[in-house]
């Protein structure tokens, strides 16, 4: 593996592992130490601390494991979704196709990040509710692509041997289908989970994502943005969490998309 792939894949790993093996540290998030009000980075905080006095560190280390939460669940929905809207689409045609391209024309009319926030302001403020308004924003693109793709492949020869097989729709779908349309599929939704960590820090910002006392970097930078001039570490130590890993996950989507092309192969 090259260093351009390397780095992305070591800050991806990083982010993964934290966010799963946080609940197992010992961390207290939410311990409030009035002593402590606004201290920055020092050796025995290197992160400093809060405007009430709770360690960022380990705000940090337990939003990472909001924003993955958020970023699998909302992507996996939304994939699972859209690629089954895109192929039924494409396989029946008809008024089948004209009608869900219609639906998805509706959605892309709208910006995606303001129809999220609609939504979730009218769901309410919560963890939950904001998986489900992204995930209703996000379906789209997966079944735009998903569409396409099967329209592309779904009169070539060996399908059409499977159908004249007598070969049933479910199958011709799933192992004939899906099978060849899974790569532009696993390199948008490895984009699409960029999209949704930020995605899901402009909720939490707003306070429709995470509720307190839960951490997210979103809220994280909410909390220290009236304090930039005081403590501007309270915004950096998040902020610099969410480039990186959504830098990341951009920079690795591309060696993705490049292995998985086979016509880039030599």
């Amino acid at each position: 593996m090259s260093i351009r792939s390397a780095v992305p894949a070591t800050v991806i790993l990083i982010w993964c592992s934290v966010a799963i093996i946080a609940p197992l540290l010992p961390l207290k998030p939410d311990e409030i130490l009035l002593s402590k009000i606004l201290i920055g980075p020092s050796a025995d905080a290197w992160l400093g601390y809060d405007d009430l006095g709770r360690s960022i560190a380990d705000r940090l280390l337990m939003g990472a494991r909001t924003s993955l939460a958020v970023a699998s669940s909302v992507v996996s929905i939304s994939l699972a979704f859209g690629t089954f809207v895109g192929i039924v689409s494409a396989w029946l045609g008809g008024w089948w196709d004209h009608v869900i391209v219609r639906i998805i024309d509706v959605f892309i009319a709208f910006p995606g990040i303001l129809l999220a926030i609609a939504l979730a302001g009218l769901l309410g403020p919560g963890i939950g509710n904001a998986v489900i308004a992204l995930a209703v924003v996000g379906w789209v693109g997966y079944a735009r692509l998903a569409r396409a793709q099967a329209l592309a492949v779904k009169h070539r020869e060996h399908i059409d041997a499977a159908r004249a097989l007598g070969t049933g729709r479910w199958r011709i779908g799933v192992r004939h289908l899906l099978l060849l349309i899974s790569a532009p599929l696993i390199v948008e939704a490895t984009f699409g989970i960029a999209g949704v960590v930020i995605a899901e820090a402009s909720l939490s910002f707003l306070g429709l994502g995470v509720q307190p006392p839960a951490a997210s970097w979103g809220s994280m930078i909410r909390d220290g943005a009236r304090y930039m001039l005081v403590s501007p570490h309270m915004v950096l130590a998040p902020g610099i969490a969410i480039v990186l890993v959504v830098l990341s996950i951009n920079l690795l989507g591309d060696r993705l998309r490049d292995w998985m092309d086979v016509r880039l192969r030599p």
